[in-house]
């Protein structure tokens, strides 16, 4: 198996162990793929396009984190979004200073009226998640880059609630664990139960950079989940510049 991080316009392709094939039942139970911390990589080239939709959406919501944290970004596109992310992620100091700023930037960027309005037409059910999936895979390309939808057991029946990230563009882009839990995952998954009352579990995959959204699944809590047990990656440059811990334990 081999992980691939995209990075500054490249690929950063790291070999990692085999790992056997589990069954259905015991893929439905985990809750992050761990993995060694990487030691080298081998630097390939890749090119993000960004149409005129996935511009607007990014600088929308890389407006959204500027106005929230006060930080500012003089850089253009993903780049711009990475940049603010990055230096929030150094300069806030505590993870439940930074789940609380995320949640702002996320409700600044997403108005509660328009909340409000889709919790009302779609109550939790298995069609509201449903097309939560469907919705995610079509219109947040842009955010975690290519998904697509598979089936997930909730509640002993089977529905086309799972979102599979195929490589997650927020990780690849940041190479930081730390920042992937607690800048993403920790507050999306409170944002996505508290504005629409369905729970959401986020399995990043930090040896392919993959990740799982399971809509209908409640997140184990936080001490109790390997993605939270993580270290970060030796090559993170968050970690070396500011010398602070990547992993979130």
């Amino acid at each position: 198996m081999e992980a691939t991080v995209f990075n500054n316009g490249g690929v950063l392709t790291i070999a990692a162990g085999s790992r056997k094939s589990h069954d259905v039942k015991r893929l439905q139970r985990v809750q992050a793929v761990m993995s060694k911390p990487k030691e080298k990589a081998e630097l390939q080239a890749t090119v993000y396009d960004d149409g005129w939709f996935s511009r607007t959406a990014i600088r929308h919501l890389s407006q959204s984190v500027q106005a929230t944290t006060g930080i500012s970004s003089s850089k253009e596109g993903y780049e711009s979004f990475l940049e603010v992310t990055s230096l929030m992620w150094r300069n806030i100091k505590t993870t439940d200073q930074q789940h609380e700023l995320v949640l702002k930037a996320l409700q600044k960027a997403f108005p509660n009226y328009i909340l409000s309005l889709i919790r009302r037409l779609l109550p939790p059910s298995k069609a509201t998640r449903e097309f939560f999936a469907i919705f995610t895979t079509l219109f947040f390309y842009w955010l975690v880059g290519p998904s697509e939808v598979k089936a997930l057991e909730v509640d002993g029946k089977t529905e086309r609630s799972l979102v599979h990230i195929k490589k997650c563009r927020f990780l690849v882009g940041s190479n930081c664990v730390g920042m992937c839990t607690n800048l993403c995952k920790i507050p999306s998954q409170k944002f996505l139960k508290d504005s629409f009352g369905i729970p959401v579990t986020m399995v990043p995959n930090f040896e392919d950079m993959s990740c799982e959204m399971k809509f209908g699944v409640e997140p184990p809590a936080a001490e109790d989940d390997p993605a939270m047990k993580q270290p970060c990656y030796s090559f993170c440059k968050l970690k070396r510049r500011h010398n602070k811990e990547c992993s979130n334990i």
